[in-house]
């Protein structure tokens, strides 16, 4: 009695123990399905598989078991049978809208589109249905018609865009093509079904393109299907979509919080690329390979012709070097070309630009592409150039506003040096700015001072140097 007693009991615990720990065991031909290889498993492969999403408390699902067994050993090396136990991976389970048990789907061609199986729950059934889904397949193949569907890589459903240059990461590719790159990664992590991941696609997709090319590839813009990757979407905290987040060298992963079209995902990738790379190169034109070269790669080209060695001296030249590369770190992030040459040494250039004979040092600013260039009147000075090459219209329309305001006159002089106070003159806009929602009907006196003060600066100032905005 005590004995049959106690294999009742082992038979009962065994029971418990088996229920609790799932369905299936190593020894089956069923596989066991995880977050952890779901993706490898059955997304990325090329097989047809059949899954069953189950819970072990389930009665259906246990008497559902044996046939699954029996169905997965007629179809080994055919089609893939497996199983998730959705009650322990509910994550996994509600990626595929399970709400009952057993839910079972067919993963096809198209593995973004896993199919309702509706058949019977016998291992006949299951059998017939796998082939008949399997003789699908083969014809898909046959016809050329991929699912959208291929080379293990998982593509968004929604159109709009060449997706060409988002490069498509996955929990096995994300360490080894992010982790310690040289290059800025720009990763979103979205949903298939979300609506605004869906909105973010084209946008995203052209910026990538744009991103390429300008950067040289050093920025690169990726995504991840958090959905299907859920190791990676775990690691990063991803609670909704999409997310984007910059991935830099030696640096923890920062959010992007920037607007969600094509020009400010462009420009945040820029500073990104600006503030990680090194001043642009100062060439020396020795043949006309090099003008045409780096003058044809970039919207604008910063050509200096400096005086004659025997007229400066080493340290003259240098000089004159120094500000050059002073400049081109200041305005790295506008990616422009810039060249020197000696004076008399392009004479041909010198007479197409209009500076040969006199005024060493010299500078122009030429837009190749629309044949344009303008000549810097001012000095060969750092404060001389970045008057040259920055946009100061907003300036001189804050030195009118204090005229209007204030009633006291400005000289030239004074505005010029205004210009390059530029902490003042954001807290002047930020005053001027209340001061004038009282008063905006005067708004045309507004226009008739600042005709009058761009006049009365014009030979100083205004139009003394070419303006750059013209040629870009």
């Amino acid at each position: 009695m005590l004995i049959a007693l106690l294999f009742f009991v082992g038979t009962v615990s065994c029971t418990l123990f088996l229920a609790v720990n799932g369905l299936y065991s190593a020894s089956d031909d069923v596989i066991e399905l995880t977050p952890t290889n779901f993706n490898k498993e059955v997304i990325q492969s090329e097989s047809l598989w059949l899954v069953e999403f189950y819970a072990p408390w389930c009665g259906h699902c246990q008497r559902l078991t044996p046939e699954w067994k029996k169905a997965a050993t007629a179809l080994k090396g055919v089609v893939k049978v497996g199983a998730v136990d959705a009650d322990k991976h509910q994550s996994l389970g509600g990626q595929y809208g399970v709400r009952g048990f057993p839910t079972i789907k067919i993963f096809g061609a198209n593995k973004n589109k896993a199919e309702d199986y509706q058949g019977g729950r016998t291992s006949d059934a299951i059998v017939d249905a796998a082939l008949s889904a399997l003789r699908s397949l083969v014809k898909d193949r046959l016809s050329g018609r991929s699912g959208g569907y291929s080379s293990g890589k998982q593509s968004r459903e929604s159109g709009g865009g060449d997706k060409k240059d988002v490069i498509e990461l996955t929990d096995d590719s994300f360490d080894k093509n992010v982790i310690n790159s040289d290059s800025v990664w720009m990763v979103e992590f979205y949903a298939p079904w979300c609506g605004h991941c869906k909105n973010l696609e084209p946008e995203w997709a052209a910026a990538a393109t744009e991103v390429k090319e300008q950067t040289k590839g050093k920025v690169k813009l990726a995504a991840v299907d958090a959905t299907v990757n859920q190791m990676l979407a775990g690691r990063y905290g991803i609670r909704g979509f999409p997310t984007i987040k910059i991935f830099q060298k030696g640096e923890d992963p920062v959010d992007y919080d920037g607007g969600r079209t094509r020009s400010d995902i462009i420009a945040r990738a820029l500073d990104l690329f600006s503030d990680n790379a090194p001043p642009p190169e100062l060439l020396e034109i020795i043949s006309e390979d090099v003008l045409k070269s780096t003058c044809d790669a970039h919207q604008l080209c910063i050509i200096s012709v400096l005086p004659h060695i025997l007229d400066t001296g080493a340290s003259g030249r240098n000089s004159y070097l120094d500000v050059m590369l002073k400049m081109a770190e200041k305005y790295k992030k506008k990616m422009w070309g810039w060249l020197w040459t000696e004076a008399g040494a392009q004479s041909d250039l010198e007479s197409s630009l209009g500076i040969g004979g006199f005024g060493y040092p010299a500078m122009a600013a030429v837009n190749a592409r629309k044949m344009k260039f303008a000549l810097l009147k001012g000095s060969f000075s750092e404060q001389g150039i970045n008057e040259f090459l920055s946009f100061q219209l907003k300036m001189i329309l804050i030195s009118v506003m204090w005229i209007w305001m204030t009633g006291i006159k400005m000289s030239c002089e004074i505005f010029r040096k205004l210009l390059f106070l530029r902490e003042f003159a954001q807290q002047f806009v930020t005053w001027f700015t209340v001061r004038w929602i009282f008063q905006w009907p005067f708004y045309g006196e507004i226009a008739r001072a600042t005709l009058c003060y761009l006049m009365h600066c014009s030979s100083e100032l205004y139009t003394s140097q070419e303006n750059i905005a013209e040629i870009l």
